[in-house]
């Protein structure tokens, strides 16, 4: 249907999360439009990441050096971690302006039924950084999901018995602000009825 490079573009969109066939052709055919220029740069940036970024030799994010940039930055409280599953969930949390220690990217979650297990996860490193007696809390801020949890609670028995000078929290889960109870599913107002706190 389409000449071989337009269809290769295509199949390659198309392995992007959340871009079907259609969306991808779409995507190809803007591609097609753009000038030569805007084309290039994009091809440029995708060659750039690629050759550039790695993960950093203490937390596991992104970083285009030895370290992140939160790692590098001296003004961030070493002694509190946020444990997060994925580089993009630092992200969301940066925003808040909340957090002022330092992150340990997990790479992934704990599932036995697709076959990952403590070992495929960077937890040891997690372990080893702990070692040093700098840090004293532990957030665990893995995704409210099964894998997430069970992550959590893995790290969090780990860290009761091994280190227990170390405080272990836990991101807070409930209703969303602005939100009306009557549209708040059971699980979701069970866990904010599980959280409250004193005002």
């Amino acid at each position: 249907m389409h000449a071989p490079p337009v269809q290769r573009l295509i199949t390659e969109l198309a392995k992007l999360p959340g871009v079907g066939g259609r969306t991808a052709q779409r995507l190809a055919f803007h591609i097609l439009r753009e000038t030569d220029e805007d084309a290039f740069a994009l091809a440029d940036a995708i060659r750039e990441v690629k050759e550039r970024i790695g993960l950093c030799e203490v937390c596991f994010n992104l970083a285009d050096g030895p370290r992140c940039r939160i790692c590098a930055d001296d003004r961030r409280d070493p002694a509190m971690v946020c444990v997060v599953e994925e580089p993009g969930d630092v992200i969301p949390i940066e925003r808040t302006h909340e957090f002022r220690g330092r992150y340990h990217v997990l790479g992934g979650a704990l599932s036995p039924i697709d076959g990952v297990d403590p070992d495929d996860l960077k937890i040891s490193e997690l372990y080893a950084r702990l070692g040093d007696g700098e840090i004293r809390e532990v957030v665990l801020a893995t995704n409210p999901t099964t894998t997430g949890e069970a992550t959590a609670l893995h790290i969090a028995d780990h860290l009761r018995t091994r280190h227990p000078d170390i405080a272990v929290t836990k991101l807070a889960s409930g209703l969303p602000v602005g939100a009306d109870l009557e549209y708040a599913d059971e699980l979701t107002l069970g866990k904010a009825l599980v959280g409250r706190r004193a005002l």
